[in-house]
């Protein structure tokens, strides 16, 4: 089937052609929803303030013709604060929670309307990127130009995803205006870090383009016997014949050696508080043989064609290729009052993965409403080769702890290879109802494929599935700049398995209201955005009362909240960034004994501000100061509600001091050095959020 809808993809993109140009429409007849553009990908911003965005619609689409909460990270904001990771980049957008698993630098995590999303909800030039088994394909943010974060259910554009969202990175593109830049950066604990970033024309024709950007880092974390070690090299190359036709070739080469989270009990809350705390510095020891290395390799290109003023075609493709070589040796629980069990655990995998995304975009007139059709069809592939050890005889005492000691790889327990194939047709239409009224409706046909081909036993498993999905949105621009909107919108997550009568897993449903209003001044660069909103989900697995060990599809979730974003850049040298959200989850539905609960992980408030002032004197010209806090509030390890994680409050800064070619910035993280737990679960111990962070970076042009 897959093969099928691909094979056709060039003929009807060829009957849309011909389709268009019998329309004869003219897009100077009225005006357009949407922008022409080449790379529907990236955010258009002004400093700090987003103008338009791609995420939600795949077409340049004004932010307030987009019915959905969207916060955009611009390449000012990034260049402020020079975060080291993907969590740290989205850290101040509401309603997102970074790291809250702890010091984790395996694969991005972090929380979106209070659903864990981020091993599956990235997505990068608007492909999907998510992790499979161990494999993470992790982000460079020095890579990047800039990055989007789509709040609610999203399937008719992307598939299968979490309904709290996604986050689209969008790499950094050839410029056809010539430079190069390079920086050099001094850290914690000993972290030396460069990077050089250079692009311009090729040739005198104007048709050729490139960019290359690359980066070294040799560090540590802040654990003893700990690594932060990465070495990326991306090139990309764009070629534009003429006006209507670019094709961009990226490639990406990256490799890292980092370190898992470190969990561990509390005296008090895992064992009694008698026996006495464990030492200090084994909340500041990576034990011997824990690590996580990857080698990644990944290529793709981005292609756009305008047939017609009507009729733009555009593409996507990635493949990607992960090497992973794990190894943890980790708290796994209390033996005893005064002893611990530890588990030695190992992966070795092979990952690839596979997209392609083929649009069709129309703009046609309608008795004088102007309408933006997109209509699409896209596949992916992803699959995992691994082998997985296990071994949790380590029995380790509170009162002398040692973790230095080698061990031998334990024994395996699962090797075998997970494949999983989505492919879909979806259509999305943006139209002018009034000269004030703007709606969009889309639709898609999923088709989902999960096997699992078990190279030590019997266990094969295979299952197919498919969903329809659709949403509904409309925007109405008020005076003085106000855009109030609201939109429906419906999701799916594929379960796997079968209940205790035979009969497979469907998948969990979700489905959002969203009621939101946006204000752009007319007389300052700003943007302010309100959103409240309800998530269900629906079809969430639970236990079964009848027969143990089974599951069964009763349990639902719901999340509503509301949040509050301000995005400011003014002529005087200030802008800044500040949210807040709250969310009200609840598990309305379960066999498990937590129905009533909250659901793990989620916060019921959340806060950030940023600010970054550029002083506008002749004598401290070039010189700005940042500063930033972000709260977030207390949460539970577990659905069971039995052990809390308390709130914390961290500071951050920036000082940047630029003099013709050559800038210094020192940025400092956690400033107060706040020592705080990003998580604690009933019986499995807490992990430590990250601690104070500075780093000194001298960059220039040449």
């Amino acid at each position: 089937m897959r093969y099928l809808l691909l094979g056709t993809a060039v003929p009807v993109l060829l009957v849309l052609a011909t389709a268009a140009r019998a329309q004869g429409a003219d897009p100077a007849e009225g005006e357009g929803i949407v922008l022409p553009t080449l790379n529907i990908d990236a955010a258009a911003d002004d400093g700090m303030v987003p103008l338009s965005s791609a995420i939600a619609t795949k077409t340049d689409t004004p932010i307030e013709r987009i019915p959905q909460a969207v916060s955009v990270i611009t390449q000012e904001s990034l260049e402020q604060r020079r975060p080291q990771n993907l969590e740290a980049a989205i850290s101040y957008a509401p309603g997102v929670v970074p790291s809250p698993w702890g010091q984790d630098a395996r694969f991005p995590e972090f929380l979106i309307r209070g659903f864990d999303i981020g091993t599956y909800g990235v997505y990068r030039d608007g492909l999907p990127q998510k992790v499979i088994g161990f494999s993470g394909f992790a982000m460079e943010p020095y890579s990047l130009d800039g990055i989007d974060v789509l709040k609610g259910p999203n399937a008719v554009l992307y598939g299968e995803t979490d309904p709290g969202g996604i986050v689209n990175a969008t790499t950094k593109l050839p410029t056809f205006d010539p430079f190069r830049s390079a920086f050099l950066t001094y850290g914690p604990f000993d972290t030396w870090q460069a990077g050089v970033d250079t692009g311009g024309p090729l040739g005198d024709d104007g048709k050729l383009a490139y960019r290359l950007t690359g980066l070294t880092r040799d560090a540590e974390t802040g654990l003893a016997n700990s690594y932060n070690d990465r070495q990326l090299v991306a090139p990309a190359l764009t070629w534009r014949p003429d006006d209507a036709t670019e094709i961009t070739v990226l490639g990406n080469w990256q490799k890292d050696k980092m370190t898992p989270a470190l969990t561990l009990p509390v005296a008090g809350e895992d064992y009694p508080a008698a026996v006495g705390p464990l030492p200090d510095w084994m909340w500041h020891t990576n034990p011997n043989q824990s690590y996580y290395e990857a080698d990644i390799t990944s290529a793709g290109y981005l292609f756009s064609h305008e047939f017609t003023p009507a009729l733009t075609v555009r593409q996507q493709a990635r493949v990607a290729w992960q090497e992973t070589d794990y190894r943890e040796f980790y708290f796994n629980g209390m033996r005893s009052d005064t002893e611990m069990t530890y588990a030695d655990f190992t992966v070795n995998e092979t990952a690839k993965t596979a997209a392609i995304d083929t649009q069709a975009q129309i703009d046609f007139d309608v008795a004088g409403r102007v309408s933006t059709l997109l209509l699409g069809i896209d596949y992916s592939r992803a699959e995992a080769d691994s082998a997985y050890g296990y071994d949790d005889s380590y029995t380790i005492p509170i009162a002398d702890p040692d973790v230095s000691f080698d061990r031998p790889r334990p024994a395996i327990y699962h090797d075998g290879v997970e494949t999983v194939e989505q492919y879909g047709l979806y259509a999305h239409n943006q139209i002018s109802l009034t000269d004030r009224l703007f709606a969009s409706f889309g639709l898609r046909q999923t088709w989902v494929e999960n096997r699992f081909d078990d190279h030590i036993g019997t266990d094969d498993q295979s299952q197919d599935d498919q969903k329809l999905v659709w949403d509904i949105g409309a925007t109405y621009d008020l005076d003085h700049g106000i855009t109030p909107y609201a939109s429906y919108a419906t999701g799916f997550v594929v379960n796997t398995g079968a209940e205790f009568d035979g009969s497979l897993f469907e998948p969990t449903e979700a489905e959002q209201y969203e009621l939101g209003v946006r204000w752009r001044p007319e007389t300052f660069n700003a943007l302010f955005s309100a959103a409240l909103y309800q998530i269900d989900k629906t079809n969430v697995l639970t236990t079964d009362p009848d027969h143990n060990g089974f599951w069964v599809q009763t349990g639902e979730v719901r999340h509503r909240g509301l949040e509050l974003e301000a995005d400011v850049s003014l002529a005087g040298g200030l802008s800044a960034v500040a949210g807040y959200s709250y969310i009200d989850a609840r598990i309305t539905s379960s066999n498990d004994g937590d129905e009533g609960n909250r659901p793990a992980l989620v916060p019921e408030h959340e806060a950030s501000l940023w600010a970054n002032y550029a002083f506008q004197n002749a004598k401290l010209f070039g010189l700005s100061a940042g500063a930033g806090v972000r709260y977030v509030g207390a949460s539970y390890g577990d659905s069971t509600n039995t052990r809390e994680t308390p709130a914390y409050t961290v500071f951050d800064a920036a000082l940047h001091y630029q003099r013709g070619a050559v800038e210094g910035a020192l940025n400092v993280t956690n400033l107060f050095d706040r020592q705080y737990y990003a998580i604690c679960r009933a019986g499995g111990g807490c992990a430590l959020g990250d601690e104070r962070q500075v780093q000194l970076t001298v960059s220039f042009d040449f």
